[in-house]
């Protein structure tokens, strides 16, 4: 009997070396993979002020910091240098960083955090460069000033017919004040990220946790004068980034607080999204697309589910969570969607959609696809 035990335990041995020989491998080729491509991206766009954000009809999109998007591709290469350790990645995500300087002063966008604290953020995170800490903050301020009292929300657009819209990608922007309260010890940042919160949590969501993309606000009184899309197929429709924004924006919201109505909301937007998921876990552009399955799918709105999803899985304890990212990123990582070395113009995410309506971006990488691609894979990888 103690022979048959010894022979179980040596197969057990092996069988676990084998299994982590092979997910060594299978991590490293990915990384090589993804490590070549983004070095092939950088060769194909110029060394300047701008940032490549996609590729649409033969041409690079490429993009100065007045952009909402300029702050994704640093991003992209501090993540590359924190899963990698190459120092390369650590220059070019410095490069990419600093071109942006001055962003964190803007007052006429709300997409700071997605500018500021995807950069910046990232490099203080990594190097704890005061320069860099002082910029997230600067921004926070500059972001704050955006907030109205009486509709307890941050403005987002200047733009458009509303007197006071805010969105639900606004959500992503109150990482980065939760985090300037922690650093600073001023509560004014954390107490604003809250209302915002409430309020769109009040507002924004119908009774299935299926979201509206634009809720306008008289500024006067607070109270709502529209329930509208500007990005979905219609006004009653589920828009899948705007669903993937909703569900990481209260994740975050949970982990900073602990305050359970934010956990309650995130389960319920994660239960909406997961229920009306394809067979491979990639949504289509909008969940109420009446030509699915003959119509576009939106990888970006996968990777940042599936970001929000391993979060939710740390705080929980609750590995179902992990599961479903898990399979997410399977899918992101299958030649279907993470392109081979030389295509997809260098990006590494394919089939994402921007702006359906204004037949803008669609079938198209876009950065904040990698971005977010690859903050799952640390994840993942245990690497945040």
């Amino acid at each position: 009997m103690k022979k048959v035990t010894s022979y179980l335990v040596i197969v057990l041995i092996l069988l676990g070396t084998f299994s982590e020989t092979s997910w060594g491998k299978q991590k490293s080729k990915l990384f090589v993979q993804l490590d070549k491509q983004l070095k092939y991206l950088i060769q194909q766009t110029p060394n300047d002020s701008m940032v490549p954000r996609s590729y649409e009809n033969g041409k690079y999109l490429m993009v100065t910091k007045k952009d909402w998007c300029c702050g994704f591709p640093a991003g992209s290469y501090w993540s590359m240098f924190e899963l990698t350790g190459d120092k390369y990645w650590e220059q070019v995500a410095i490069d990419n960083t600093v071109k942006l300087n001055g962003v964190q002063f803007r007052k006429n966008t709300h997409d700071l955090g997605f500018m500021v604290f995807c950069s910046y953020g990232n490099a203080y995170r990594l190097t704890k460069n005061p320069e860099y800490k002082k910029a997230v903050i600067d921004a926070s301020e500059s972001l704050i000033t955006r907030f109205n009292p009486t509709v307890g929300c941050i403005r987002s657009w200047d733009h458009g017919k509303w007197q006071f819209p805010v969105i639900i990608d606004n959500m992503m922007n109150l990482e980065m004040l939760f985090w300037a309260s922690k650093e600073t010890g001023d509560p004014k940042y954390r107490n604003i990220a809250i209302k915002h919160a409430d309020t769109t949590l009040k507002n924004h969501f119908r009774g299935d946790m299926s979201s509206f993309h634009v809720i306008g606000y008289d500024p006067k009184t607070g109270k709502v004068t529209e329930k509208q899309t500007h990005q979905g197929l219609n006004d009653d429709s589920s828009w899948a980034r705007g669903q993937a924004w909703g569900l990481y924006g209260y994740v975050l919201c949970y982990r900073e607080t602990g305050d359970a109505k934010y956990l309650d909301a995130a389960k319920k937007i994660a239960a909406f999204i997961l229920k009306n998921l394809p067979d491979d876990l990639v949504p289509y552009w909008d969940y109420n697309d009446p030509k699915i399955p003959n119509t576009y799918r939106d990888a970006s709105a996968a990777a940042i589910t599936a970001s929000a999803l391993y979060m939710m899985s740390e705080l929980t304890k609750d590995n179902s969570y992990r599961d479903k990212a898990d399979q997410m990123v399977e899918s992101l990582s299958s030649p279907k969607y993470l392109a081979a070395v030389g295509q997809n113009a260098g990006f590494l995410i394919q089939h994402c959609v921007g702006n359906m309506p204004k037949n803008s971006e669609i079938d198209t990488p876009l950065n904040y696809a990698d971005y977010y691609y690859l903050e799952a894979l640390k994840y993942k990888y245990n690497k945040k």
